[in-house]
Formats: C-alpha cells, sequence, structure tokens
C-alpha cells in the first residue's frame, strides 16, 4: 500500500487468521461469499471497522449504536446487539487476538435470487454477515512525517441522494475520488459538499486548527466518525473552542495544522494540501499532539471500563 491513513506494517500472523462467516469459520484462501450476494451485485450492505484493544473493542457501544442505525435505515434485520458482540468476540478468540487487532464487519442484504437490486429478489435465508480480523499496527512513519492531500472534484452527495451518514458498501465516489488525488501526487482526497465546502476526506474525517480553534465541518456530507466524535469531545472537555461549521478552502490553506481522523489511525497529521504548506509544515502540530494525548486517554478510560463491566 502507498502512504496512506491506512497503511500497516506486515504481520506475517495474518496468513493464518480464520474469517467469521454467518457463524462458521474459514481460513483466507477458503472464505467466500457467492456472487450473487446484494453487496457484490449493487453495494447492498453495511459495515463497521473497529479495534481491539487490551482484549476489548474500543468505544464498541458507539461503533453498535452507529451499525443499528444504519440497519434501521436500509432496513436489514441484523438480530440483536448480543448477536453482533457474540460474533465479534467468538472470531477474535478464534484467532487468540488481545491487541493491535482491526476489525471489519460487513453485512449485507444476503444471497438474491437473480442479479437485481430489488430487495424482493433475495431468497430469503437472511443476512450475510463476514468478520475479517487481523493483526493490524498503524505504520508510524505515516504519523510521524505527515499525509498529503489534493482536493478532488467528487463532491460528496446530499442527504437526500446517499447520505454520507450512512457507513454502507456504497464507496465508489469516495475511490474515484482518491485515484484523482494518487494521480495528482498526493496520498489522499480531500472533498467538498455541494455547497463547495470543506466536507471530509475520501476515508476519513478532516480537521483544522485555526487560531488556536480547532474546525471541522458540519457532518452534514460526512460520516460521523466514531473518531471524530471522541476528538471533539476530549477537545471541548480541554476547553479547547471547537467548531462543526462551514468553511473554505481559503480556511484550510490558511490553518495553522490540519489532521485526519479515522479508527485505524486515530489522528493523523496533514502537512501539504493542494501543493500548499499548511503551517510551517512541522508535524504532528502541537495541537495534534495534545489532541492525539486525549484521544488516547479516551480509549484507555473506554477499555478500562468495559473489562470492569465483564469481570
Amino acid at each position: 500500500m502507498t502512504r496512506s491513513t491506512h497503511a500497516a506494517l506486515t504481520d506475517e500472523r495474518n496468513a493464518d487468521v480464520e474469517i467469521y462467516i454467518n457463524g462458521e469459520f474459514f481460513r483466507r484462501e477458503d472464505a467466500k461469499i457467492s456472487v450473487f450476494d446484494s453487496g457484490f451485485l449493487v453495494g447492498d450492505g453495511i459495515w463497521e471497522g473497529i479495534r481491539l484493544h487490551h482484549g476489548q473493542f474500543a468505544f464498541l457501544d458507539r461503533h453498535l449504536d452507529r451499525l443499528f442505525g444504519a440497519a434501521r435505515t436500509v432496513d436489514i434485520d441484523i438480530g440483536t446487539r448480543d448477536d453482533i458482540e457474540r460474533a465479534l468476540r467468538a472470531t477474535v478468540d478464534r484467532n487468540g487476538m488481545t491487541d493491535q487487532v482491526h476489525v471489519r464487519l460487513m453485512i449485507t442484504r444476503g444471497d438474491k435470487k437473480t442479479p437485481s437490486q430489488h430487495p424482493s429478489n433475495s431468497t430469503g435465508m437472511g443476512p450475510n454477515v463476514v468478520i475479517i480480523a487481523e493483526h493490524k499496527r498503524a505504520d508510524p512513519t505515516v504519523t510521524d512525517e505527515g499525509i498529503t492531500l489534493f482536493t478532488a472534484t467528487i463532491r460528496r452527495p446530499p442527504p437526500d441522494t446517499l447520505d454520507q451518514r450512512l457507513n454502507c458498501h456504497s464507496k465508489l465516489h469516495e475511490v474515484i475520488a482518491l485515484i484523482q488525488a494518487n494521480r495528482a501526487g498526493a496520498d489522499e482526497a480531500l472533498m467538498l459538499d455541494p455547497t463547495g465546502a470543506v466536507a471530509t476526506c475520501n476515508a476519513t474525517n478532516f480537521f483544522v486548527v485555526r487560531r488556536g480553534e480547532l474546525w471541522t465541518s458540519t457532518g452534514h456530507y460526512n460520516l460521523h466518525g466514531i473518531t471524530r466524535a471522541v476528538v471533539l469531545e476530549v477537545a471541548r472537555s480541554a476547553g479547547i473552542p471547537t467548531h462543526e461549521a462551514p468553511f473554505s478552502l481559503v480556511d484550510v490553506y490558511e490553518s495553522e495544522e490540519a489532521f485526519v481522523t479515522g479508527t485505524f489511525g486515530g489522528l493523523t497529521p496533514v502537512r501539504e494540501i493542494d501543493g500548499r504548506t499548511i503551517g510551517d509544515g512541522a508535524v504532528p502540530g502541537p495541537m495534534t499532539v495534545r489532541l492525539t494525548e486525549l484521544y488516547r486517554s479516551a480509549i484507555e478510560a473506554d477499555v478500562a471500563r468495559r473489562a470492569e463491566a465483564a469481570r
């Protein structure tokens, strides 16, 4: 993988992980879904990316809230929260995993009788549930050196087209934006909303620091990231002024710091956008460092609470 917020150190243990599919486990080379799966056919599915930290799933309640909200929106019966949590736990236990693990939970509407988008053509066997857990530690050089962004021409669609708060399988617009950025020589894409204001990146949420204040978009045109929410919460608790409001590329270019957030990479500094150096070019900047420490403390507190509740 080229430099990106999802770049991970190679871990040979991943060659032997077993993957959960509808209650059974399969080796990587044997893990398969039907070509009639609705996710494969029309991108009809939802997913979550979750970190396992000290034997506990970090911010699991938040992830499940988002997952079940999406399931209600797209009208897929995914069972109970206990069902999902048991499947997640069974997967990491099966693979002997406790820390530095990234889990991808994917749920589609299930198999279709024939290639079609209509839900009535489902076989009636229920959704397909896949859980891939891998040993994944973020490449520290990405955080140490930061990433570069390029503003793509592809816009984030409005909620009445494809609500970006849904963590769904339909990501082609984000892939195209990323390809544009890569071909322009940048690591990832910055994306605008239909009004021309800054929305988010192709796979992460975007923040800037201006005059000591933390700015991010309104949230109307981007996934409500778990890390994004936690960063805003810890910043407010620490007395750092925060704004969820429209702002333009002019504001971005004039910012002192920029960073992106995501479950896998946490906070990743941005050193350059559209060929312009952000701030003095030193990464990570002081606000990014401070917020990273606060975010990590929030993770520790959450997993400690879950561990205590499990006793």
